[in-house]
């Protein structure tokens, strides 16, 4: 099976920017897609969960701003890597940047092998972020099969009360506990408390 690339959304309103940086990035094997406009960028971008993707945006552009367009990124596709590009960056804007949620800041010019290592680590940093959600996910799906008693003990046990305690707290007897928390443990496929605790771990902890 063929590796799909990586892709690499780029909005900027300059025409020769997109061109210069696409030729650059699609020689390292970075496919790209560009457009002259944030507005053109949210009716083109599709997000996908099997594909890595990161999207540079340029701060100054005519419309919606780069800044408006990473503002909305972070609440509609929240685990998307985003590096801000401007020619006219200064420490707030790049404060405020990341406090919008930009994974990084980058001004022009910038050298090309500057460019393609901070898109190569938002875009590792993007898998990780992946990763845990798609874990995440795997988490909730898993304890969906779970009976509401059996979660409520799942969630017990993970907080790190014995079976003995879960028993006289719920009314039930012991062998009851241990009868439901054997039941849990093979519908998650759990062998150990650990894996318990990890499945939690990957749901985001605590109860709910």
């Amino acid at each position: 099976m063929t590796e799909v690339p990586p892709l690499v959304h780029l909005v900027d309103d300059d025409p020769e920017i997109r061109r210069s940086l696409s030729l650059l990035l699609e020689s390292v094997a970075l496919e790209t897609r560009t457009y002259a406009s944030a507005d053109e960028f949210l009716d083109g971008f599709e997000a996908s969960l099997d594909r890595l993707a990161v999207v540079l945006i340029d701060v100054r552009m005519p419309g919606m701003s780069g800044m408006t367009l990473l503002e909305r990124l972070r609440v509609e596709q929240p685990s998307l890597p985003i590096i801000v590009i401007t020619g006219h960056g200064d420490i707030d804007m790049a404060v405020r940047a990341m406090k919008l949620g930009a994974m990084d800041f980058i001004s022009k010019p910038f050298g090309p092998q500057d460019l393609l290592d901070r898109i190569q680590d938002a875009l590792s940093k993007g898998a990780q972020t992946a990763a845990r959600v798609a874990s995440a996910r795997e988490a909730a799906a898993r304890l969906q099969t779970l009976t509401a008693r059996e979660r409520e003990i799942f969630d017990r046990i993970v907080s790190g009360e014995a079976n003995k305690a879960i028993a006289l707290d719920l009314g039930l007897s012991v062998r009851t506990v241990e009868s439901h928390r054997a039941s849990l443990m093979e519908k998650l496929g759990a062998r150990t408390l650990v894996d318990l605790v990890l499945l939690s771990v990957d749901l985001g902890g605590g109860r709910g």
